[in-house]
């Protein structure tokens, strides 16, 4: 990691952990009753794989999810600032992505009215809860990769 661990306090990281941990939990009781009826030919593994697949494929491509994040960390974001906070994205690259987002209802393209015409991006209710669905797991993976560091 190029950057150093995140200071915290020794009590902060330990109820960040614990919530974790509820999460697992949860994820569990909700993967339980997903798989509920593996046994049915019709909504058998099958199914429920190409499922999960299906749902998370447009978070799978490059840039979706480095998008997100930054939608969710900063907030609405006008489209040059989005690209300086994304190391490496092209224009083209953003434009297009954003689009996709967009019309999977991710992410508003919200305009207004000038002069000059300002257009902002942000996460919609549906995206903001992938946010914060996706905020345990990257909480997990940061204090399991010592990206935080306990004071």
């Amino acid at each position: 990691m190029s950057q150093p661990p995140l200071p915290l306090p020794r009590k902060i990281v330990d109820d960040v952990e614990k919530k974790i941990e509820e999460v697992i939990d949860i994820g569990t009781e909700i993967r339980s009753i997903l798989g509920s009826r593996n046994d049915e030919e019709e909504w058998g593994e099958k199914w429920e794989v190409n499922a999960a697949v299906e749902s998370l494929n447009i978070l799978s491509g490059k840039w979706t999810v480095e998008i997100m994040s930054a939608l969710y960390i900063t907030g609405e974001k006008r489209f040059n600032d989005l690209k300086h906070l994304l190391e490496g994205i092209s224009s083209r690259t953003l434009s297009d992505k954003l689009k996709l987002l967009i019309s999977n209802n991710y992410v508003e393209r919200r305009v207004s009215p000038g002069p000059p015409v300002k257009v902002r991006y942000l996460l919609t209710d549906f995206g903001m809860n992938i946010g914060k669905l996706f905020s345990p797991i990257v909480g997990y993976i940061k204090i399991k990769n010592k990206m935080i560091k306990k004071i």
